[in-house]
């Protein structure tokens, strides 16, 4: 899965980010990571941008949150 970053990180949760979505390759690993991580990293919304294409919002933290763009 590729990660594109938008706005200044830590390195440290970077890599903590990185780490959590390296497995990932379908939405069902999104969910299943999110709640084996911590409850609260939950799928928080999808937003459905037509027939084919959803965007997925996880939650990492208070300021952070994680959008897949599906399709």
């Amino acid at each position: 899965m590729e990660l594109d970053v938008r706005g200044s990180f830590p390195e440290a949760t970077l890599a903590a980010i990185r780490a959590f979505v390296e497995s990932q390759r379908t939405l069902h690993d999104v969910v299943v990571a999110g709640l084996a991580s911590r409850p609260e990293r939950g799928v928080r919304a999808v937003i459905v941008q037509d027939e084919y294409t959803h965007d997925v919002v996880v939650r990492w933290d208070d300021d952070t949150y994680l959008v897949y763009d599906t399709t």
